[in-house]
């Protein structure tokens, strides 16, 4: 007879998938920009991710702080290759050219819902 406790392990693991929070497909092979909690950043060419939000980025750079204040980004960066991020500590992810600019679906033509 099967235990209780075993069983329920089995079906948390065979339940449903979750979907990831954001679509990251259409950025597979494209340059990233990535900042983390605390503030560090870095750029790299997206190679996988899962429903985590687990990143692997390959051909990757961290820019550095300045010295003299360790809350500025510098110019200055370093090579780091192929790094797995860690979901939990992702800040923000946005395309490497930056972004466009879209129409606001809330505002009308001449009048501001609120």
């Amino acid at each position: 007879m099967e235990s209780e406790r075993p069983r329920q392990k089995r079906d948390k693991l065979e339940g449903p998938k979750r979907d990831a929070i954001l679509d990251l497909q259409k950025y597979q092979n494209q340059r990233l920009v990535i900042t983390f909690l605390g503030g560090r950043k870095v750029t790299g060419v997206l190679k996988g991710f899962d429903q985590l939000m687990n990143l692997v980025l390959d051909n990757c750079f961290e820019t550095l702080r300045e010295e003299c204040d360790s809350h500025t980004l510098s110019s200055q960066t370093r090579h780091l290759g192929l790094v797995v991020v860690r979901g939990p500590v992702l800040l923000t992810i946005s395309p490497f050219g930056g972004s466009e600019v879209i129409e606001n679906p809330y505002q009308t033509q001449n009048k501001v819902m609120h």
